[in-house]
């Protein structure tokens, strides 16, 4: 332990055939430990795409798994359904928990279920879920890398995606980061970048960081962002990652993990790694 795997809005219902087959090929390559599943499973909430998304977890063969639904995969056009059960869908595919732990010995996952059926695409968090997270995160052991997931993002590049910004992120993130969260992951705008939040909130305790994922799958690419997917190692996982010694500045860092954004390259047919970056954390709380 521990490769992680984050695949995030495959979009099944406009997922692209190729590239599905080549992030099962990537699966098998890795053999991740855990794979997190950020959100936006299916296109539209169809009981078809729900089937299609569960095949397709099921071929990936990874251990563990945890997921929250998206915006998308709450049913859009059934009013009655979205008012009555929204998420009965997703808990047909994956299961009635909607936002799972993952405790394992050295990584702390902990998701929020961020949509809502009073919004079509803009996500929320409340002060109970914030604070049930926090309490998570304080009663983490030494040397769990301590992430938290979320569907829409707590940090942005382009100020267009401005509209697209978690409601209730600012108490969140300070929140979290006293309680020793690590890294914040999320999905939704179809564009990976990874950003330290201490340049987007003044005064944090401690640096914590946002970890954003591309479409996994699906033909809605963004900005010329191509499909890709994130992997996260920590723990026994980076022994043979010389990037993964703890970088100059961190000599008191407990734990440490190495960011890969992972592109698909159609040329290629496969997904190529195209960024690493090693990252170290104390506990500062």
């Amino acid at each position: 332990m521990s490769v992680v795997l984050q695949v995030s809005d495959p979009h099944f219902g406009c997922e692209v055939g190729p590239v599905l087959e080549a992030l099962v090929a990537l699966s098998a390559r890795l053999s991740p430990d855990l794979l997190v599943l950020s959100g936006d499973l299916t296109q539209r909430a169809r009981a078809v795409q729900f089937d299609a998304a569960r095949a397709f977890v099921d071929r990936l063969a990874v251990p563990a798994r945890v997921a929250i639904p998206g915006n998308h995969d709450i049913a859009l056009w059934n009013v009655f359904a979205r008012a009555f059960a929204p998420y009965a869908g997703y808990r047909r595919a994956f299961g009635d928990v909607l936002e799972p732990v993952h405790d394992g010995d050295d990584l702390l996952v902990v998701c929020l279920k961020t949509t809502r059926r009073y919004r079509h695409v803009d996500g929320e968090l409340s002060r109970a879920q914030v604070e049930r997270a926090a309490l998570r995160f304080m009663s983490a052991r030494r040397g769990q890398l301590r992430v938290a997931v979320v569907h829409q993002p707590v940090a942005i590049l382009d100020p267009d995606d401005e509209k697209n910004l978690l409601h209730g992120r600012d108490q969140a993130v300070r929140r979290w980061a006293e309680a020793g969260c690590d890294l914040v992951v999320g999905g939704h705008i179809h564009l990976p970048y990874l950003v330290p939040l201490g340049t987007r909130y003044a005064g944090l305790p401690r640096e914590v960081w946002a970890l954003q994922a591309g479409t996994a799958l699906s033909s809605r690419l963004r900005r010329g962002a191509p499909n890709s997917v994130n992997v996260v190692r920590t723990g026994a996982a980076l022994d043979a990652l010389a990037v993964g010694a703890t970088p100059p500045g961190h000599p008191r860092a407990s734990r440490r993990c190495v960011v890969e954004r992972w592109d698909f390259r159609e040329a290629d047919g496969a997904f190529t790694r195209v960024e690493q970056t090693a990252l170290a954390f104390g506990d500062g709380r």
